[in-house]
């Protein structure tokens, strides 16, 4: 089944000669990309590009469907418009608070995915503590916030989960056991301890605390998740960090699962001015 996405990256192909790029126009995968133009030649019964080595070129029968293709895109972002204008999506801003970890990890794409179906509203992203984002929630100062955890009661879209891990240096005698074995929080109560807070009220001394575990060698507090892995690397203690801050180089480190498994989820929340703005409230049914 063809849909606008696969007819946007079509052309997105066309234009760069270059499927890996046409990808990150239309904002999916390469694979998925090379998987979407197979299954359009298939529902057509043709060949649309022909596939080199560092690029693809167009054949006769493709160029003719891209040049329908591209007719069929303008006349539907007119369309569109004329919506989003009846809407009053046409021009606007929307201001989105998250703390540090998600400001680089689940917020991006999602609102790179809303800028590129609504260019002409201006989203500003504001990078705050926990409390900081719920204060600017609740005095308006922005239109949506991400926090962590929201409560059950709460009108919340969860945008992300991710899973607390235990970073301890390799050659720590925890380090041995096997990923399935794990870790609990009483075994590292104990260990000196490297806190990363991440600008947030959830970290490991709250996560221990909860399941009624005290912490009691915290030798270094560090608000950057990532420095925390970088002082367990250099043998200031063992840490507790989301899976997404784990850096890409992990040579001296351990990673174990918690055990029982532990998660934190991302809530988008929307204030008062939030549930008046269109543009916002588009933004909020989006994910």
């Amino acid at each position: 089944m063809m849909n606008l996405a696969h007819w946007r990256l079509l052309v997105a192909a066309a234009d760069t000669r270059n499927i890996s790029r046409a990808a990150e126009q239309v904002g999916i995968t390469q694979s998925g990309a090379s998987q979407a133009i197979a299954q359009m030649e298939v529902s057509l019964g043709a060949q649309l590009l022909i596939r080199e080595r560092r690029e693809v070129s167009v054949t006769e029968f493709g160029e003719q469907v891209v040049a329908h293709a591209r007719a069929m895109l303008v006349e539907f972002d007119a369309i569109r418009s004329l919506a989003h204008a009846a809407q009053g999506l046409h021009a606007g801003r929307i201001r989105v608070a998250g703390f540090p970890s998600v400001m680089t990890t689940v917020l991006p794409p999602l609102l790179q995915a809303f800028k590129r179906r609504h260019p002409g509203i201006d989203v500003v992203a504001l990078e705050g503590t926990d409390d900081e984002v719920e204060q600017w929630l609740a005095d308006d100062t922005v239109e949506l916030g991400v926090v962590l955890n929201p409560a059950p009661g709460r009108e919340a879209v969860i945008i992300g989960r991710d899973a607390w891990v235990a970073v301890v240096p390799t050659h720590h005698p925890l380090g041995r056991r096997s990923s399935e074995q794990g870790v609990g929080l009483v075994e590292l109560a104990n260990e000196p301890f490297v806190l990363a807070t991440g600008g947030c009220t959830v970290h490991a001394q709250s996560l221990a605390e909860e399941a009624g575990v005290t912490l009691t060698d915290i030798r270094v507090t560090v608000r950057d998740l990532g420095s925390a892995a970088v002082l367990v690397r250099e043998g200031l203690g063992v840490a507790i960090i989301p899976e997404s801050a784990l850096p890409e180089d992990r040579r001296g480190l351990r990673i174990m699962q918690l055990q029982p498994r532990l998660y934190r989820e991302f809530g988008l929340l929307r204030s008062q001015a939030g549930r008046a703005s269109a543009a916002a409230q588009k933004l909020w049914g989006q994910v």
